[in-house]
């Protein structure tokens, strides 16, 4: 029998707001996760648990890190990843954006999140994680695609 790895599913929601006639996002900025600490964020994102769509999963991670509900979740794209060849489990993550929700957006898990702001799609913090700067950027730019991977070669 062969071993087959793991795929961890996980959701990310972007915030957008139009401002000044600019699209804005809304960023976290990471902290005393032991993954990607000083890095821009999705200011809402998390693991899809067990019986959970990430559907389901995104609007959790929004109530739980934001504190806001009544997303109108739009799937914008998928992306397989994985670290080059690192040993880890390979990743499939489902990224949502929102433009109407209800509340408003605070932080609400202090010890992981040092700083919550707004930012134009044309002028991104420094640094963003990786894969979601890639998402960021196909925002921006128009150039998401339904499926799309990261870390391969």
């Amino acid at each position: 029998m062969v071993d087959r790895f793991v795929v961890v599913p996980a959701a990310y929601v972007f915030l957008l707001r139009e401002r000044d006639f600019e699209l804005e996002v809304l960023l976290q900025l990471r902290q005393n996760t032991g993954y990607m600490d000083d890095h821009w964020a999705a200011a809402a994102a998390g693991h899809v648990e067990q019986g959970e769509t990430a559907y389901d999963a995104a609007h959790r991670e929004a109530a739980e890190e934001l504190d806001v509900t009544g997303l109108r979740l739009n799937f914008v794209t998928s992306m397989q990843r994985t670290r080059g060849g690192e040993a880890i489990d390979e990743r499939i993550d489902f990224f949502f954006t929102a433009t109407t929700w209800q509340g408003e957006p605070r932080i609400v898990e202090p010890e992981k999140c040092a700083d919550l702001a707004w930012y134009p799609l044309s002028a991104l913090p420094s640094p963003v994680v990786p894969h979601e700067l890639v998402v960021l950027e196909g925002l921006r730019d128009g150039g998401l695609t339904a499926y799309m991977s990261h870390g391969f070669k």
